[in-house]
């Protein structure tokens, strides 16, 4: 094997595709969380419940998961380019309308509706990735791309800060001028990946001829390589106990991602903090799980182990949010805060090489982004447990305790999944070179 050819080519690939990816991905995001920014006005000026408010919050995940699968079978018929554009484009125009919800059902349809436009977007980029990178790459560039996440909080919080303080502005409120500016982002990227993103190896012109060959003939081979072992039919996919099982494993991490994502700004709300130390209560946790994300995932794929790299960080999680409610101290809080990122987002890009190990094609498509689907349902029940008990018991305590549970049984199931051949580790990059 031509190592030069091999290292040249995945660095070509990866500086054409990841940056951009990363900046859209950090745009959607940035449209889907910065409802906590706004939250605290939005709930002032509509009178809403924290029962209310986790219900709009969560309400996008129904729209998302009812469309999830059928997004992601449309990417793989039409290709990326045209869908990823017009997902953009939707999510867009529906996430800058947020701004003039009128009440809660206002509140209730948009945020519903923004989960049916945005749906397909992640599992389609997972599934897009699949068609460029082989498979002892994926963790670290399923990171790279995911270090949009914790970043997109990192700045948002600044930006978002700044941008409510344009309240009275054009007669709009703060947090009406939130959703405007930060949705802008997206209209104007739904026109650039209409130009610039490929579908497939295979009609990239800014490839050499031979680094073209090189990619399509390794993918070949490791599809044929599972299919050989098991080919799954788009049916089978969607009922196959392990595609549930890691649904359930992905439902216990984003719980706590949205679950602490949504209800952030105002858990730390109490602690009185000036403007300034609020900014990087709520920065430090994500910046931490960025550089976390990214040194992980570099692990898994140097050592290719992808199991215990995904458990691992699950019990971090759960324990840096099992002791969050026990702390008093603010800077202890955001050290808690920071462990329990840090677990979050090191098992996400990880995870994601459980599924794509083994399913291929249309079963891959519809796979991932079943797996996605059910697993963002928890972006429902996460924000909508914490609204309850909240307005229950005056206090989050118990409601951090429920996502520090979730994390924890994720971490269990992944321990149980067994020693399937999707699951056992792959050749180290060491490995593979020798061979």
């Amino acid at each position: 094997m031509d190592a030069t050819l091999e290292k040249r080519t995945i660095a070509k690939v990866t500086w054409r595709l990841i940056p951009f990816l990363i900046v859209c991905y950090f745009v959607s995001f940035l449209d889907r969380v910065n409802l906590g920014f706004a939250g605290a006005a939005i709930s002032k000026q509509f009178a809403f419940t924290a029962t209310v408010f986790g219900l709009g919050a969560g309400i996008f995940f129904i729209g998302y998961f009812l469309f999830e699968v059928p997004s992601n079978i449309m990417l793989d018929k039409y290709g990326a380019r045209r869908w990823i554009a017009r997902i953009m484009l939707t999510w867009g125009l529906v996430s800058g309308a947020t701004a003039f919800v009128q009440g809660e059902y206002s509140f209730y349809t948009i945020r519903f509706v923004l989960g049916v436009a945005e749906a397909g977007f992640f599992p389609g980029i997972i599934l897009y990735l699949t068609y460029w990178f082989p498979a002892a790459y994926r963790a670290r560039i399923v990171g790279w791309f995911m270090v949009a996440i914790p970043v997109s909080s990192v700045i948002g919080a600044p930006v978002s800060q700044w941008v409510l303080g344009f309240d009275g502005l054009g007669g709009l409120a703060g947090w009406q001028w939130l959703f405007l500016i930060e949705a802008a982002p997206s209209l104007v990227l739904a026109v650039v990946v209409l130009g610039y993103l490929t579908d497939k190896p295979s009609q990239a012109a800014w490839l050499e001829a031979d680094e073209r060959k090189w990619l399509n003939d390794t993918l070949e081979a490791e599809r044929a390589h599972r299919e050989s072992v098991r080919k799954f039919s788009l049916k089978e996919a969607l009922t196959n106990p392990r595609v549930l099982l890691l649904s359930l494993v992905y439902f216990g991490d984003v719980a706590a991602l949205y679950g602490v994502g949504f209800w952030l700004p105002q858990i730390l709300g109490p602690l009185h903090l000036s403007p300034l130390a609020n900014i990087g209560a709520l920065s430090i946790p994500y910046a931490v799980g960025a550089v976390g994300m990214v040194l992980w995932v570099k692990r898994s794929d140097r050592t290719g182990e992808r199991k215990m790299h995904t458990a691992i960080p699950a019990f971090v999680a759960c324990l840096g949010l099992a002791l969050l409610p026990l702390a008093s101290d603010p800077v202890v809080e955001v050290v808690l805060l920071c462990v329990a990122a840090l677990g979050i987002f090191a098992m996400l890009p990880v995870f994601w090489t459980l599924p794509t190990a083994f399913l291929t094609g249309t079963a891959a498509a519809g796979g991932i982004a079943l797996v996605n689907s059910i697993g963002n349902l928890s972006g429902y029940v996460g924000p909508q447990v914490i609204g309850l008990i909240k307005d229950k018991t005056g206090g989050y305590d118990a409601g951090i305790w429920f996502l520090a549970g979730c994390a924890f049984v994720a971490g269990v199931i992944v321990l149980l999944l067994g020693h399937k051949p999707e699951f056992e580790k792959l050749p180290s990059r060491a490995e593979a070179a020798a061979e």
